[in-house]
């Protein structure tokens, strides 16, 4: 026999024919293994594991192997090759199948030739993200970017760039696993950052090379604060597996001495949890002038954990317990979850969202125990949306609601300027919404596009009057009809690749009622801006304690231009009148929202959008709201941006003229800039300043530098605020360090200075 294959195969054939112990052709098919390999056909190999050992320096192919080459396919349990002495066999049964649908069966085969070259062709794994993982073979390590040579991991290859300087970062292992589901098991690895090694640990599980799996790595860092002096910490996996990490992190500071904090991950089907302790005796405590910061331990507890019991449901909690609340401000050991107490479970699919939680709220910081009380406690929240499309012309049907149940020990107040703002009662509140609407798109002649909205809301809600400033024990029931027009009229005009759109817009909207305040108090629809965003909106109000009133047109137009090179200029604006009815603008409401917004009047504001990108790397927008009857304007803003070959720059103007409704008593300006500069490969000089001129004082001030080879990013900035900050006359430094994934993804560790105030 002569092609490749048949010299790896020659065992199993030798076999059956002393089987047979016949000769004749007749019995043996004249194509039986006796097609050649094309040297062009591609390689494949597929293995739930590939393991790379090297102290016997030899490459595992475990679980399921197949190997195919131009139409022959080997399969077995587990692969061996030796890159020592250049063998590959099969161990155990082996089942051979040819190009002609001839099958045989043998064991402890030797695999030679060209389906050996097939194994080393294909012995490259490929994430999901794009990074790729090979054995050591200098014969195909050139056109790879991201390589496993000499179980070393390295996303940006060689990490040598094209004049000879070292990037980026690797990790190197005496032994790496990487299965089939994209997971990576590594043995003593250890972590270099353009080329030196700064971390090794005994063992190390990744599930892919994704920016959350890459989070797990050492996170050396250094900080100093006048409250806690010189601080070096070192986060560390000491162990790690496929379902579980215990992450230490324990930090020595030469002013509070040791903190010691630990984190544990469970992993499982379908979701996770997470708990993590920290704490500490202080050296010393009155370095803090918070009184309840002033203990000799302080510690805090945080969970957190989620799973999807089915396809569409999430189900989570979050849980944060403390000694106090600014001990996780003090020590920087905030999250996204640690003001939060909450249990929930959402839904969401193409048509429907359901989110349902019961939610305690924390503040952090210098707040004492006995104040927290202010914090509402949300027993329950239930949100529900759903959109049922009809029939085609038929349009489509929105179902909302909302259930609200609010607790609070304490009254929640404050002023500004001599303005009195009740953020919340003591006592229980539940209020409940729900709201339906039918809406469809009809096109008449001349281009003109109608949408008309019918449906209605109903509101029920209970307040039991426990606070002495609250409204009394209350009950409201509340049903509003709904209905609206929008019109739009849009013009196109093309001049060469330029395009332009003209849209006129008019909306009248109905709301049938004259009850604006539908859950008695306002606990989540305090914030309102009226700008371009909400101007062709049906209700402003952000949440579902308050509700527009009466009969209402919003009048404007849209105007945009795209040129042949992708760029684009915005403008939206206009005007909206209040027609009959109440003006749910003009109602007293404790949390004054709205107040001097610019609604409170039969005619409103008028306000005005513009935004802009060009190829040039230039970025436009601003807004701007104008009184009309002033005239006069009230609240302006304006940004500029350049981004291109390394330089960027911005620039943002904000001005808010003086609301003595709402308690502004003076106008504010403020102007700062950003400005980036390269001042050599992979490094950047930054600068910023921000500039109060209405009190002709410092906002702040600041400046860093940055490193950033596409795989490796460091950088180091300080800041200094002026008096006119909300935290003056402090300066901050801060050092952060990021790795980024084969993908471009990037995750981030910083540690932040405060020498001084």
């Amino acid at each position: 026999m002569t092609s490749a294959l048949r010299l790896a195969c020659a065992s199993a054939v030798m076999a059956l024919m002393a089987a047979s112990n016949v000769a004749a052709q007749g019995l043996i098919p004249p194509d039986f293994f006796n097609a050649p390999i094309d040297p062009a056909a591609p390689s494949e190999i597929a293995a739930d594991t590939l393991t790379f050992e090297q102290d016997s320096n030899t490459i595992l192919a475990n679980g399921d192997v197949v190997l195919k080459r131009g139409g022959y396919t080997l399969s077995g349990e587990d692969l061996v090759y030796n890159r020592g002495t250049d063998d590959l066999h099969f161990t155990g049964a082996v089942t051979i199948l040819d190009p002609s649908g001839n099958l045989t069966e043998t064991t402890d085969l030797k695999v030679n030739g060209a389906m050996k070259q097939a194994f080393l062709e294909a012995m490259t794994i490929t994430t999901y993200d794009g990074a790729r993982i090979t054995a050591d073979s200098t014969d195909y390590d050139a056109a790879l970017q991201t390589l496993l040579v000499n179980a070393t991991y390295a996303p940006c290859g060689e990490c040598i760039d094209a004049k000879g300087r070292r990037i980026g970062w690797s990790m190197k292992a005496k032994r790496v696993i990487s299965s089939s589901d994209g997971s990576i098991y590594m043995d003593q690895p250890s972590l270099a950052i353009l080329g030196v090694p700064v971390a090794w640990l005994p063992f190390f599980w990744l599930p892919d090379t994704s920016e959350n799996a890459l989070s797990r790595l050492p996170k050396p860092s250094y900080s100093y604060t006048e409250k806690t002096g010189h601080a070096l910490a070192f986060d560390t996996t000491v162990y790690s597996t496929r379902w579980s990490d215990v992450v230490l992190t324990p930090t020595l500071m030469s002013r509070q001495g040791l903190l010691l904090g630990a984190g544990w991950t469970q992993r499982f089907d379908g979701g996770s949890f997470r708990i993590k302790a920290s704490g500490l005796y202080q050296r010393d405590k009155n370095a803090f002038t918070f009184t309840e910061a002033q203990r000799d331990f302080r510690g805090a507890v945080q969970t957190s954990g989620s799973f999807k019991p089915t396809k569409d449901w999430t189900v989570g909690m979050s849980y944060t317990a403390f000694t106090d609340s600014a001990y996780l401000p003090d020590y920087t050991r905030t999250d996204d979850k640690s003001s939060v107490n909450e249990v929930y479970a959402t839904n969401v699919t193409d048509s429907t969202y359901i989110d349902a939680r019961v939610q305690s709220f924390t503040l952090l910081g210098d707040v004492t125990a006995a104040s927290q009380g202010q914090q509402g406690q949300t027993l329950p929240t239930v949100r529900f949306e759903h959109v049922e499309e009809l029939a085609p012309g038929m349009g489509r049907i929105e179902v909302s609601g909302k259930l609200l149940g609010v607790h609070r020990d304490l009254d929640s107040t404050t002023s500004a300027g001599a303005v009195p703002y009740t953020l919340g009662v003591a006592g229980n509140k539940q209020h409940a919404r729900f709201e339906a609407g039918w809406q469809n798109q009809y096109i008449g002649g001349g281009g003109l596009v109608f949408t008309p909205y019918l449906g209605g809301r109903v509101d029920a809600a209970y307040y039991d009057g426990t606070s002495a400033i609250g409204p009394g024990k209350t009950s409201l029931f509340s049903a509003t009809p709904i209905a609206a027009m929008d019109v739009r009229y849009p013009l196109a005009a093309i001049e060469g690749q330029t395009v332009h759109l003209i849209e006129p817009i008019a909306q009248l909207v109905y709301r049938g009622s004259g009850t604006t305040a539908v859950g008695i108090t306002n606990d989540d629809a305090q914030s309102f801006v009226f700008d371009d965003t909400n101007l062709f909106s049906y209700n402003r109000f952000s949440g579902s304690d308050r509700q527009e009133t009466g009969l209402r047109a919003n009048i404007g137009g849209r105007y945009q231009v795209n040129f042949a090179d992708n760029d684009y200029l915005e403008l939206i604006g206009g005007q909206s009148f209040q027609l009959a009815g109440d003006n749910a603008f003009g109602a007293t409401d404790p949390a004054q929202t709205g107040a001097g917004g610019g609604l409170s009047g039969t005619a409103s504001y008028a306000v005005l959008g513009a935004y802009g990108g060009f190829q040039s790397g230039i970025r436009l927008g601003g807004k701007l709201q104008i009184d009309t009857a002033a005239p006069r304007i009230t609240r302006s803003g304006v940004g500029a941006g350049y981004a291109k070959d390394g330089y960027s720059a911005s620039v943002d103007y904000n001005f808010i003229a003086a609301n003595t409704a709402a308690g502004v008593v003076n106008d504010q300006h403020e102007i700062g800039g950003n400005v980036g500069v390269p001042i050599a490969d992979y490094w950047t000089v930054t600068a910023s300043s921000y500039w109060d001129l209405q009190a002709n004082s410092l906002v702040s001030v600041g400046g860093g530098i940055q490193y950033d080879d596409g795989y490796l990013l460091f950088s180091a900035n300080g800041t200094r605020t002026g008096p006119s900050n909300t935290s003056p006359n402090a300066t901050t430094i801060t050092a952060t360090f990021a790795i980024k994934a084969p993908a471009g993804l990037n995750l981030g560790y910083s540690s932040a200075f405060l020498p001084g105030q």
